[in-house]
């Protein structure tokens, strides 16, 4: 079997955009890899992108088909049928291309350097500008140079980075080995928003050893993106935050220990709390209805989000005076 097995979850409604995915898995210098493609009910089939494929090509991929799951299942079950023999999992969005050597490098550092998690760049431009390279880490406390062609980094402490800010770490540029894939999985259920910065963190947590190249391994492409497609005005807007709020409220359970990790989860839970009511607001002045199941649903389980209500009121009354 192959040493890369490439995980996809697919929903897209155009044609094209799983076939350049594929394309750049097909021109990747190193070639031993194969491709699970999981059909998570996307309204334009994945069957229909493989059609064009050559028997060579169509070979390398073995296609599931679910009910939809969000993205995190979609991953799930692509984990789950890794085989038995596969060294590495490596993921990639359908909507994303990868460059020609990410396979390459992340083989040459993880077997040279007894890896087992490892993230390239992902490479920015306009619309994606928070994205960044490895090398502006290299300040970081801790931070070694650990392989120079390509500039391969470790941090001392990578879940402390990540938690201040974690615009260099994207999906399509990860790859994790089989210690890892074999135990650590998606949350579901947080499929608007954040269960990639949970399994990160998870899987940062149970490496062996991380590692951060600085060659990027991947660009953004333009299919659907569930996240960056639903502003403030999306229905979808308080769930999203929601889920953002549930993932941090994990991670800061998983970093309980350590009080700096815990102040920045608890600013980011006090920025999803203010997004998520300056959204219900927004609605009314709209004079439209705001979402009052969902915002009963977040205040059972955080009550301090009564709390950040009544400073927002108070804020915007003294403003008014």
């Amino acid at each position: 079997m192959a040493t890369f097995t490439v995980i996809i979850p697919y929903y897209q409604k155009e044609p094209g955009v799983l076939t350049r995915a594929l394309r750049s898995i097909f021109a990747q210098t190193f070639e031993d890899s194969d491709i699970i493609i999981v059909d998570d009910a996307s309204p334009y089939p994945a069957e229909r992108e493989l059609q064009g494929l050559s028997d060579a090509e169509r070979s390398r991929i073995r296609l599931i088909t679910q009910p939809n799951a969000g993205p995190g299942g979609a991953r799930n079950t692509g984990l789950d049928a890794i085989s038995p023999k596969t060294s590495y999992a490596a993921f990639l969005d359908s909507d994303d291309i990868w460059m020609p050597t990410h396979l390459a490098n992340a083989h040459k550092a993880l077997t040279e350097l007894g890896g087992d998690c490892y993230w390239a760049s992902m490479k920015a431009d306009e619309d994606f500008y928070y994205h960044f390279g490895m090398s502006e880490l290299i300040d970081e406390p801790g931070t070694r140079r650990v392989m120079e062609k390509p500039l391969v980094l470790e941090l001392g402490d990578l879940a402390s980075a990540m938690l201040k800010n974690w615009g260099f770490l994207h999906l399509s540029c990860m790859v994790i080995g089989r210690p890892i894939f074999e135990t650590i999985r998606f949350e579901p259920k947080l499929r608007l928003a954040a269960e990639d910065v949970l399994f990160f963190c998870d899987c940062i947590l149970a490496a062996r050893r991380a590692l951060l190249c600085d060659d990027p391994g991947a660009e953004r492409g333009r299919g659907i993106n569930i996240f960056h497609a639903t502003d403030n005005q999306s229905p979808q807007f308080l769930k999203q935050q929601f889920n953002t709020w549930v993932a941090l409220d994990q991670l800061e359970q998983r970093f309980s220990r350590r009080p700096n990790e815990v102040a920045s989860i608890t600013s980011y839970k006090n920025t999803a709390r203010r997004q998520a009511l300056w959204s219900q607001a927004g609605l009314l002045r709209r004079r439209k209805v705001p979402d009052l199941r969902m915002l009963m649903r977040w205040v059972v389980r955080d009550p301090a989000l009564l709390m950040t209500a009544f400073q927002l009121g108070t804020g915007k009354f003294k403003t008014s005076r």
